[in-house]
């Protein structure tokens, strides 16, 4: 089935995919790709260098300029305002723009503002009017001005709760993660954990390191191992860890330093929602090595996937 153009629209681009509609008063440049099963509402202009995948849909007002790609899926609200200068200056005009990526099956609510050369990452949702001025990370959730992420979709909460110090715990779904619990000693002196590498983690840490004083908005980690395994305590404050293995994504909180989050080789994890107080202690498996990491959320899902 062709696609659909309104007689009322200037489509001067012969890239268009098959059952993509256009509605009236849009404006396609010649040098536009728009792919097969698109909705692109009306009042919308998209300029030359701009790439739209597959099923997309675009509502009314937007805007589309060089240098935006829309991978498949993705869908645009109302009056979305994308941008393709960090420093617009009238008649001056660059001669590359950054790159601005809304990976697959992504969603930005209405109203909201992509600055330039950013990445929103697969299936993530920017809600309606936030200010997005630096990466979203896949599967989260971003509001406010600047956007901050506030939650991730599809995740699980797997919370450790205890009734006494034998209680069991809540089982992961994530083969090889699981909470450990430290040995604690409470008197008038003070709190004491203790964690022994026999008896508490599965391995002798090679590395130690801390992560704090992180501002509440930043999100931390956002990779994952080929070979080094980690165990997590906060050993102040809270923060919240998410896990994803490609398949399901679940959410823990860390805030009692009794308790630990051991996360294997191969699973993707970040850290957000740190507290103001927060200090995080990691154990590592492995000395410190560049090529064990897998940075690109991407590249992770093909390495889960081969």
């Amino acid at each position: 089935m062709p696609h659909s153009i309104h007689p009322l629209s200037d489509v001067q681009s012969k890239n268009i995919g098959e059952r993509t509609r256009i509605w009236q008063f849009c404006v396609v440049l010649p040098k536009a790709t728009v792919g097969a099963d698109c909705n692109i509402c009306s009042h919308c202009f998209v300029e030359n260098d701009v790439v739209v995948g597959d099923r997309v849909t675009v509502k009314c007002g937007v805007q589309l300029w060089d240098g935006i790609t829309l991978e498949d899926d993705v869908f645009i609200g109302p009056n979305v305002t994308f941008t393709n200068d960090p420093f617009p200056r009238s008649q001056k005009h660059l001669s590359t723009h950054p790159r601005t990526i809304v990976k697959q099956n992504a969603s930005i609510g209405a109203n909201a503002t992509i600055l330039p050369g950013v990445t929103i990452g697969v299936g993530a949702m920017v809600g309606a009017g936030a200010v997005v001025t630096s990466n979203v990370p896949a599967g989260a959730v971003v509001t406010g001005n600047p956007a901050r992420v506030v939650r991730y979709v599809d995740t699980a909460a797997v919370t450790a709760v205890w009734a006494n110090a034998t209680s069991n715990r809540q089982v992961s779904q994530i083969p090889g993660v699981r909470w450990i619990s430290l040995t604690k000693a409470m008197d008038l002196r003070g709190e004491l954990v203790v964690a022994q590498w026999n008896q508490h983690l599965h391995f002798t840490p090679k590395r130690v390191f801390f992560v704090y004083n992180v501002p509440s908005v930043r999100v931390r980690g956002e990779h994952a191992h080929k070979k080094c395994d980690q165990v997590l305590v906060a050993l102040n404050g809270s923060v919240t860890v998410v896990l994803d293995n490609a398949f399901c994504r679940e959410e823990y909180v860390l805030n009692d330093s009794s308790t630990a989050l051991a996360i294997p080789a191969g699973v993707w994890a970040s850290q957000y929602q740190y507290s103001t107080e927060t200090v995080l202690a990691v154990f590592a498996s492995h000395d410190y090595d560049e090529s064990d990491y897998i940075r690109d959320y991407d590249a992770y899902v093909r390495y889960r996937n081969p």
